[in-house]
């Protein structure tokens, strides 16, 4: 085992960390203006945690890309 290099457990760690960082905004902060105009309404706990992923996989991406993710590669 690589320990934290394996690719599932890195896997795993991003996506914790894109639900809790999706379900966090969606408590704490208010729906867009532009958002509640288009949709009438501010999105569900679901899509904020699938937002969250998104979020975090870019993320993570965008650090090895640019050799900012330690072990990885």
């Amino acid at each position: 085992m690589r320990g934290l290099a394996d690719p599932a457990v890195t896997f795993l760690i991003v996506l914790a960390i894109g639900i809790v960082a999706g379900l966090l905004t969606q408590r704490y902060m208010r729906g867009s203006w532009l958002a509640k105009q288009i949709t009438s309404s501010t999105r569900g706990m679901v899509t904020s945690a699938l937002v969250g992923v998104a979020g975090s996989f870019i993320g993570f991406h965008i650090a090895v890309l640019l050799h900012l993710a330690g072990g990885v590669g």
